[in-house]
């Protein structure tokens, strides 16, 4: 970056951290009120029995999520400036279908609730997918306008200060789904996330992005997949990061089952919905604040560390509960771990990563992340369907034990080595 684009990044940086935070809290809210771990897994459950239809929600969305970003990481290369890109991709395709499902389940899930669930799987691919297109820009435009030293408090008031005013909308979805009778009450939860949405985008929109000095030359997608091998190649720590990383995303295959396990065992009110809710975003918006601070000082490999352990532990704790109040703590744990993984594997990947390469390393890593978080959940549903929620847990367990020791034992904390070089020189 030249000296006259850092003086100009420095001189905005408030102003940018200011209304990215925004953004994100806005955007945090938003999702927190169609929850893919507790509002859909319900939708789907009134629209089908199959078991199989709830793994269907997080393996369609990131499928739809992972696969493009690799394809579109060498074209945000090349991009001056993210913004305009990142704005046009995100309001259509990853911000409107949340309005549009809403009107779907007006429409269709009474009279073709089959026809509704396939809208409802058309929408959120739609949504994953115009979240996955614009992901190595957007992320790469943070890099840009949010130093390294705020990074992890940055992610850490985004995500939290959403989840925070996210609590307050856990009352508010519990009392729709108490007050206004199904398909209306979900309808107007997806409705009113489109109008959160919209507020996201525009605080998006105010960025002050400086154009990018350090750009890659125009490259035929052909050579550029071709040079892919050499990245996984030449960084053996990356590769025991993916490694042990892909363990810790298999062992969220369970995550969308807690609530189904709730439901039946406990035949959930829409207040036990409302204060299970509350608990997982409370958690979460409190732990997405200090997992940002942490990461700021101790790294963001120990905060996927510790992701890795809150799945272990919710498991136990979920099996052992007798009512609604005794599966707060299984609740409360993988409230932690989706806090910590959401703060800290995206900010680990850039640290992995020279600026220019910043978009090939976040597509190659969510590409290559692709199929274990798409298998996994069918996997659970299948799991499920055959045997027992039980035994899915139990095996989301070990899952988790294996990635937590080989991140924890196994990877380097790449920013020591990067500090260590830099000392040298």
């Amino acid at each position: 970056m030249t000296s006259s684009a850092e003086r100009l990044t420095d001189k905005n940086l408030n102003w940018n951290f200011s209304v990215n935070v925004l953004d994100n809290m806005f955007y945090t809210l938003a999702i927190s009120l169609v929850s893919q771990e507790t509002i859909m897994p319900l939708l789907v459950s009134k629209l089908t029995d199959s078991t199989i239809a709830v793994g269907l929600i997080p393996a369609i969305f990131s499928l739809a999520f992972l696969l493009p970003q690799l394809f579109v990481a060498n074209h945000a290369e090349r991009l001056p400036r993210k913004l305009p890109f990142v704005l046009l991709v995100s309001g259509l395709l990853q911000r409107l279908p949340y309005p549009l499902i809403g009107v779907a389940l007006l429409l269709f899930a009474v009279m073709a609730p089959g026809l509704a669930l396939l809208l409802f799987f058309i929408g959120i691919a739609t949504a994953a997918f115009g979240g996955g297109v614009v992901t190595p820009a957007w992320f790469t435009m943070i890099g840009k306008v949010v130093p390294t030293r705020r990074r992890g408090i940055f992610f850490g008031l985004a995500e939290g200060g959403g989840l925070l005013i996210g609590i307050i909308g856990a009352y508010f979805v519990g009392r729709v789904l108490d007050i206004v009778d199904f398909p209306g009450s979900f309808a107007l939860l997806f409705l009113v996330a489109g109008l959160i949405h919209a507020l996201s985008w525009f605080s998006l929109s105010l960025t002050r992005e400086p154009p990018s000095a350090d750009l890659r030359e125009p490259t035929p997608l052909r050579h550029y997949f071709r040079r892919l091998p050499t990245v996984l190649r030449e960084h053996a720590n990356y590769r025991r990061f993916l490694v042990g990383y892909a363990l810790l995303r298999l062992s969220m295959m369970a995550i969308s089952f807690y609530i189904v396990f709730a439901n039946a065992n406990f035949e959930l009110t829409g207040a036990d919905i409302g204060f299970l809710n509350a608990v997982f975003i409370g958690t979460q918006a409190v732990m997405s604040l200090l997992f940002g601070w942490l990461g700021d000082r101790w790294g963001h490999k120990r905060n996927l560390v510790v992701s890795a352990a809150a799945m272990v532990l919710a498991a136990p704790l979920a099996l052992a509960s007798s009512n609604v109040l005794g599966l707060a703590p299984a609740f409360i744990c993988l409230a932690c771990a989706i806090s910590s993984d959401g703060v800290s594997h995206f900010n680990l990947v850039l640290e992995f990563a020279r600026p220019a390469d910043r978009p090939t390393y976040i597509g190659l890593t969510n590409t290559l992340m692709a199929p274990f978080t798409f298998i996994g959940p069918i996997f659970a549903g299948w799991i499920a369907a055959a045997f027992d929620l039980n035994l899915l847990f139990i095996v989301s367990l070990g899952f988790g034990l294996m990635g937590g020791a080989l991140l924890l034992w196994w990877v380097r904390e790449p920013r020591n080595i990067y500090k260590r070089k830099a000392d040298l020189n």
